[in-house]
């Protein structure tokens, strides 16, 4: 969950008035307080899907005309809303007073499209992505070799940096000093590249709302952050609910390449808990995913992979679609707890969240439920 006030926690679930801001920068910069342009937002939403290669992209409508009376559709290069590098940096936030507010970051969108469909001075609808889409696009024009005792902080600043020279890039712990066991070469696929290397360390990575370029273990869920129910002073609108067994495993075998006559690097995790219902030894039966990845050098590294990779396969069966009262401050991998009519609370994990830039618009989400589990590995 994105750090907020206790007040913000207080007031969202209850009548408030939202604010919004949308500031394009035509500078890289990082943090929640980037300097540039203010443009207006008519409408439009945040969609932040933690299961996407890039998680957060934007959709907005803007006017035709700015504040200073000029018109915003781009005609030349230099404009404000090209899809030529400018960003922008996207805020929605609570007025507590006439004095005081409070703004949640959303993150930084580089744009990529602009549409007008009544010109000159219609509404323009923006499009844009996080800074991952960068590192999708940037395809390196000739192999990069990364010899054997280089850390894999230096691998991946070396591979982010070459896009965005300024990059902050933050890890969970000390993984980055981890040195590689054998030369590794990056051909022309730089995303590739660096997201089987990163998840060959049981990490995901992503770009988060301060334009940090987070390399982390997936969250274990804990307590609910956030408490989504109906009724009085709830905030649940909508909710509908499904079972499906697609997609679902209860064990990951991960497995590295062969080098020679040394047999490959391998590792196994099983969902281990006989309170789970994808118990691997209970009756749902053994369903084993396997994962290939050519980054993997060691049988540890192996089963570190395997376990995040189990933690992305588990507690899919049950699932909601809900829309809910707007919590911008809310996050992909976020546990929350639901309650529906009748029912008791179950703790959700939330996936994909779209959060909308209009004050009469509900936040959808994407959940499954978080059930106990105990990995174990081999």
């Amino acid at each position: 969950m994105r750090p907020v006030s206790a007040a913000w926690g207080r007031t969202i679930t209850g009548s408030h008035r939202a604010l919004f801001r949308a500031t394009v920068c035509e500078t890289y910069q990082t943090g929640t307080t980037p300097t540039g342009a203010r443009i207006p937002i008519i409408s439009g939403d945040v969609t932040v899907d933690g299961t996407a290669q890039i998680r957060s992209t934007l959709d907005m409508t803007t006017v035709g005309v700015g504040f200073d009376g000029v018109a915003l559709w781009p005609d030349r290069s230099d404009d404000l809303i090209v899809p030529y590098g400018n960003e922008i940096y996207i805020e929605r936030g609570i007025q507590y007073t006439d004095a005081l507010v409070e703004y949640c970051g959303l993150g930084y969108f580089r744009i990529t499209g602009a549409g007008q469909d009544t010109p000159p001075d219609g509404p323009i609808r923006v499009t844009g992505a996080d800074r991952m889409r960068g590192i999708m696009r940037a395809k390196l024009i000739t192999p990069q070799q990364f010899g054997g005792g280089t850390t894999l902080g230096t691998v991946v600043a070396t591979l982010v940096q070459q896009v965005y020279p300024a990059a902050t890039i933050e890890w969970d712990d000390d993984t980055d000093e981890v040195t590689l066991a054998r030369s590794l070469i990056c051909d022309s696929d730089r995303f590739g590249f660096l997201d089987g290397l990163i998840r060959s360390h049981g990490k995901i990575w992503y770009w988060d709302h301060r334009g940090v370029l987070v390399i982390k273990a997936i969250p274990d869920p804990a307590a609910p952050v956030w408490d989504i129910h109906s009724g009085p002073n709830g905030v649940l609108l909508q909710v509908a609910r499904w079972l499906t067994d697609d997609e679902v495993y209860n064990a990951v075998v991960a497995a590295g390449d062969a080098i020679d006559s040394t047999a490959p690097p391998w590792g196994l995790a099983v969902d281990d808990s006989p309170l789970s219902p994808t118990y691997f030894a209970g009756r749902f039966g053994p369903v084993p995913y396997f994962l290939s990845n050519g980054a993997i050098q060691t049988d540890s590294q192996a089963r570190a992979a395997a376990v995040a990779e189990l933690r992305r396969r588990l507690g899919l069966p049950h699932g909601m679609d809900l829309s809910a009262v707007p919590n911008p401050a809310l996050e992909p991998y976020d546990p929350v707890s639901v309650r529906i009519p009748r029912e008791g609370s179950r703790t959700h994990v939330l996936d994909r969240i779209q959060i909308p830039l209009s004050g009469d618009a509900e936040m959808a989400a994407a959940t499954r439920e978080q059930t106990s589990i105990l990995i174990s590995t081999s």
